[in-house]
């Protein structure tokens, strides 16, 4: 604990991660990417279980003079409360990279949505070679076909952040004829841009309110991303008054990854006393992090001679 608090940023990362009947919490430092506290739990968490998860950390805080300036997770209910309860009106960022993925699934659907009013509108052919008035017909369910091959085989491009000319031609060649999905890429523009780091908390507000109103006109586009109407989209906007305030829980999201890639390999982590220990070995060897790249680089610099 003295090796991770002696550079404490202040600012955290915080997630659950499920194992079976089995529940991590894991607080890391946002800045410096080292793991601070951990609690396995062998139900759900519930509320009053990440009350006395944050009062036993903020004790350990306490007894080092060191405050929480401010604090990143992703949109689970679980943490508002107990933030507001132990660590006071701290900020609170929701994972930017979460309101964003459910954004982008939302958009996704919409297109699959329109593939599918696509594949029903072409006509019904028996087979054999088409002849007479059938031949127009026969061309008709080609164009739609080929339309819905490109809507999937291209349907990246409504998400994508950054698109190059190339990429923006191509986009306008497949929705000739469907304005309703121009509207989406444009609407997926406007949302990136609301995480623009040169813009304010209150600027970016006032951005996502004219968006909503222009959502709002289009009944069909609403319901599709009625995720964008939701308050964590609010809050996921909060790191755009404070710079060193992380947009995303990713310094935690690693250490996640890292437990499921151990799943995979280490089968008898199924315990919860397995559980902790693994957790244990795993901060062991955070801490032994530096010092082990430091002897490799000795070794490597000895075995290259003068």
């Amino acid at each position: 604990m003295a090796w991770a608090l002696a550079d404490f940023s202040g600012y955290l990362a915080i997630d659950e991660l499920y194992d079976g009947p089995f529940c991590v919490l894991s607080i890391v430092d946002n800045r410096t990417f080292k793991r601070l506290f951990y609690q396995v739990l062998d139900h759900d968490p519930t509320h009053e279980d990440m009350i006395a998860f944050f009062q036993r950390f903020q004790a350990v805080l306490q007894a080092r003079q060191l405050t929480v300036r401010g604090i990143t997770t992703d949109g689970s209910p679980l943490y508002p409360v107990a933030i507001q309860v132990v660590f006071g009106s701290v900020p609170h960022q929701i994972c930017e990279f979460h309101i964003l993925k459910d954004l982008n699934q939302a958009i996704l659907r919409a297109v699959a949505q329109v593939r599918k009013q696509l594949a029903a509108q072409r006509p019904q052919l028996r087979r054999g070679r088409p002849t007479g008035a059938k031949r127009k017909l026969s061309q008709k369910r080609q164009r739609l076909q080929q339309k819905i091959a490109d809507l999937f085989e291209y349907r990246y491009l409504f998400v994508q952040h950054h698109l190059s000319d190339r990429e923006r031609a191509i986009l306008q060649r497949i929705t000739r004829g469907l304005p309703q999905l121009r509207t989406l890429r444009d609407i997926a523009d406007e949302v990136y841009r609301l995480f623009d780091r040169r813009c304010r908390t209150d600027t970016a507000l006032a951005k996502l309110a004219r968006l909503r109103q222009r959502v709002q006109r289009f009944t069909q586009l609403s319901q599709v991303l009625k995720g964008l109407f939701s308050a964590n989209v609010e809050k996921a906007l909060t790191f755009l008054d404070d710079r060193l305030l992380g947009a995303t829980s990713n310094a935690v999201e690693r250490g996640n990854r890292r437990y499921r890639k151990m799943q995979k390999t280490v089968y008898r982590v199924r315990t919860y006393d397995h559980i902790v220990d693994r957790l244990a070995l795993d901060l062991f060897r955070e801490a032994a992090g530096q010092s082990r790249t430091s002897t490799l680089l000795l070794l490597h610099a000895e075995r290259a001679g003068p």
